[in-house]
């Protein structure tokens, strides 16, 4: 028995077990526990009978053993009715302004390649030949530019990083 053979099975699996249950959730939970059944006893599988038979017998002995099983008193829920959470955009204006300070502290070469590949989505290579600069070059000053716009954003003053060369 291999993976293949098995996902070849899987539609017809999910088909049954809609059939059988009548629930999309419930359905697709059955298919889940009858192919965990078949990987965990698979040494059971006879080599040469009918895969797909002995996966249907999996899941119909699953579901008899659901139904003799007391299950939960469950309500269904509308999905109307939910509410769903949205986050609070009061200080989105805020935000975008601290954001626009510090792209303009940033300098021009820095903050030029971390637009191109942030706002405007260039590939390195677009972006170095936009800008007439080597790929490596673009990959330095964004790294940096990211890193000095990191730290100007959580208010620490960026140092500048000088090393003697002799």
């Amino acid at each position: 028995m291999d993976s293949a053979a098995i996902l070849t099975e899987l539609p017809r699996l999910r088909r049954y077990a809609r059939a059988l249950v009548g629930d999309r959730a419930a359905a697709d939970d059955l298919v889940q526990d009858t192919l965990e059944r078949a990987w965990s006893r698979f040494a059971q599988w006879r080599a040469g009978s009918d895969l797909r038979a002995w996966l249907f017998s999996i899941m119909h002995n699953l579901r008899v053993d659901q139904l003799r099983r007391p299950g939960l008193n469950a309500l269904p829920m509308d999905d109307e009715e939910l509410m769903v959470p949205t986050r609070a955009t009061q200080s989105d204006h805020l935000e975008v302004v601290d954001l626009e300070a510090a792209l303009a502290r940033l300098a021009e070469e820095q903050r030029a390649v971390l637009l191109l590949v942030a706002l405007e989505d260039m590939s390195y290579e677009e972006v170095a030949a936009a800008l007439g600069i080597p790929i490596g070059t673009v990959m330095s000053r964004l790294a940096r530019g990211r890193e000095r716009l990191r730290l100007i954003l959580e208010g620490r003053q960026p140092s500048a990083h000088l090393r003697v060369v002799k």
